[in-house]
């Protein structure tokens, strides 16, 4: 059957782009974080600076942590060592390099702001 409203993998109006699928994904998975920790081999001023954005997901689902390595090219995916309510590992995809957090991580995200109140 034939109409104004064509189905399957060419109605690109129905599907979002893997942009729109990351910002909603990490909006509800993921996080920014900027972590100081007491350090004394940072004589000067004893504190060292961390700062991550990561996403987290169980063991079933990893897949999706390698997609977005996959699509940013940076990072890495790392077992957290406990279990969720579920029973199962928990995987995360961190990204820590401040020339990749600067240089990929944050202009996409400016290009592609986050939508729910993680964006302020």
């Amino acid at each position: 059957m034939t109409g104004n409203n064509p189905s399957g993998a060419d109605n690109q109006q129905e599907r979002p782009r893997i942009e729109q699928w990351i910002v909603g994904f990490v909006d509800g998975e993921g996080c920014f974080s900027v972590p100081i920790f007491r350090n004394k081999a940072y004589k000067r001023i004893g504190w060292q600076v961390q700062p991550a954005f990561a996403v987290v997901q169980g063991e079933r689902s990893v897949h999706v942590l390698h997609e977005l390595r996959q699509f940013f090219g940076c990072g890495g995916i790392y077992i957290n060592r406990r279990h969720d309510n579920h029973r199962e590992h928990l995987w995360r995809f961190d990204v820590r390099s401040p020339r990749d957090l600067l240089g990929i991580i944050i202009p996409f995200f400016e290009a592609n702001p986050l939508r729910t109140a993680k964006s302020t």
